[in-house]
């Protein structure tokens, strides 16, 4: 039976201290739900993304990126590699979020490199594809997917 997936991207929120605090919260919900069969995964900001990852070491969360850069390393400034994201211990990335593609102009090209290079790297992917908001309220979500 294949597992269900639960997932929170928290964008460009939470401080420090709001995601010691969250990451508490949830690992009682979990504990308290006694899930089954689920996966929990949370995508902290990059900044509190080491710390995250430590506090659920030892519960049923499991943590994501929620980008990264297709390279190895380089001169990319705020960018983060693969390489990183697996020595702070993230087993999972997301890639192909809306907001990146709309915001940064990302492309399927430039998605590719970074699937591949997340592959490389034995990390997971959750890759994104869809509609826009825009496509949802113009009830055109569903074309768009097929």
């Amino acid at each position: 039976m294949r597992s269900k997936i639960v997932a929170g991207n928290w964008k460009m929120n939470k401080t420090s201290s709001e995601s010691k605090k969250l990451v508490k919260g949830i690992r009682k919900s979990i504990k308290k739900l006694k899930l089954k069969n689920t996966r929990v995964i949370i995508a902290p900001t990059y900044v509190n993304l080491q710390r995250v990852s430590r506090k659920s070491r030892k519960s049923a969360i499991e943590v994501a990126a929620q980008n990264m850069h297709q390279a190895d390393s380089g001169a990319f400034t705020g960018e983060i590699s693969a390489a990183m994201l697996k020595s702070i211990g993230v087993k999972i990335v997301i890639l192909g979020h809306s907001e990146r593609r709309e915001y940064f102009g990302e492309t399927d090209a430039l998605l590719a490199q970074k699937v591949d290079q997340a592959l490389k790297n034995k990390l997971e992917i959750i890759f994104c594809f869809g509609e826009v908001l825009e496509d949802r309220k113009n009830e055109n979500h569903f074309k768009v997917v097929e």
